[in-house]
């Protein structure tokens, strides 16, 4: 899961000396090991999602599947979360309140402890990536035990300010819940991946129906290559 300096550029897409620059000044983590900086893949990962930079489709390549078990689809996880419309909330906390009540979560999940996870990752740091959309997380899946992953699209029923680094309102949420680390990580670039498509965007702006939706991620998946879908 740790990524040296050359294959955090590659697949960020940019050279080395930025990615040294990001670790210098804009808070992406990384650790020294045998006196070489080293990278961990989920912390890229949200780094990148959360300052909206483009990763490559190799970050989840079928080398991350879990031995013998494939991971789910991004359609396929939110196809098990839901879309929801018009949910209420007038901040952070009471949206996520809100949130936290439609996922469908099985019953050894206390969903006050998940709503205080969940607050103290926004708290580590805004979840908003831009384009008033925000994918709220826990920073350590296994924590909830949960047996399958979920991912949840919330439109709400007016603009939250979360925070984000270009200061528009969240408008879109999508929650992720997963069992594991791999499968956040494989579902979580799987997101940011369809979020960087026009044809995800435009549905997203409408609030197009979920069968609409549901369509639209299935075209994105099916256009990546068959390893990493």
């Amino acid at each position: 899961m740790l990524l040296s300096v050359a294959e955090a550029a590659r697949l960020l897409q940019v050279d080395e000396k930025t990615v040294h620059n990001w670790i210098r000044k804009e808070g992406l983590t990384a650790s020294k090991m045998s006196d070489q900086l080293r990278l961990n893949r989920v912390d890229l990962l949200e780094w990148a999602t959360e300052h909206n930079i483009k990763v490559s489709p190799e970050i989840f390549a079928a080398t991350l599947e879990e031995e013998g078990e494939p991971l789910p689809t991004l359609s396929e996880a939110l196809e098990a979360g839901g879309i929801h419309y018009d949910v209420p909330g007038g901040d952070p906390p009471n949206v996520l309140r809100e949130v936290v009540a439609l996922l469908k979560l099985p019953p050894q999940v206390d969903p006050d402890f998940l709503l205080q996870v969940l607050l103290a990752r926004e708290a580590l740091g805004t979840t908003a990536i831009g384009n008033g959309i925000a994918i709220p997380h826990v920073r350590n899946p296994i924590l909830l035990h949960v047996t399958a992953p979920l991912v949840t699209l919330c439109f709400l029923a007016q603009p939250i300010d979360f925070k984000a680094l270009d200061s528009l309102p969240v408008q879109t949420l999508f929650t992720l819940v997963s069992p594991t680390v791999k499968t956040h990580l494989h579902l979580l670039a799987k997101l940011a991946y369809a979020l960087r498509d026009e044809r995800f965007q435009d549905v997203l702006r409408r609030r197009a129906d979920a069968a609409e939706i549901m369509a639209t991620i299935a075209g994105i998946e099916a256009d990546l290559p068959k390893g990493n879908r």
